[in-house]
């Protein structure tokens, strides 16, 4: 499933409803720490796509096999920038800069890859795995390229 990002910040707000609906139908529950997660990384992920790179941007979600209980939902974000992520660290009054921080944190895996004159960031969460209870220390952000 993917939905098309304009370069329009009121993008993030119709790329968290679109990611609601479609865990509606997978047999994720709303409230299910699960689906409160993914929303928070389309928010995070896209919001970094809009703000970032100016450009259009593609968020695709994989949702095979959930239902089954133990599976893994893998979401990407794809935009035509070369710019590669960069996590930074920010202070406690900062309004942003956290945002790769807290894939890291909630994420069971991230990365990073270019595609073809852009990129795409994704990451995956395990159905059933313990959500990490916080992210990590200033600089301990880590990508791959893959």
């Amino acid at each position: 499933m993917q939905l098309e990002i304009r370069p329009d910040p009121a993008e993030v707000g119709r790329a968290r409803q679109w990611t609601r609906s479609r865990l509606a139908g997978s047999g994720i529950e709303v409230d299910e720490p699960l689906s409160e997660t993914l929303v928070l990384l389309v928010s995070e992920l896209v919001t970094n796509a809009v703000v970032h790179t100016g450009c259009p941007a593609v968020l695709r979600l994989s949702l095979r096999d959930v239902a089954a209980g133990e599976a893994t939902v893998r979401l990407e974000v794809a935009d035509r920038s070369s710019s590669a992520p960069v996590p930074r660290c920010v202070g406690g009054e900062a309004t942003g800069g956290r945002g790769l921080a807290l894939v890291d944190g909630l994420a069971d895996r991230w990365g990073w890859s270019s595609d073809g004159t852009g990129k795409r960031i994704w990451c995956e969460l395990d159905r059933g795995a313990a959500v990490q209870e916080s992210a990590p220390a200033c600089g301990g952000v880590a990508y791959e390229a893959v």
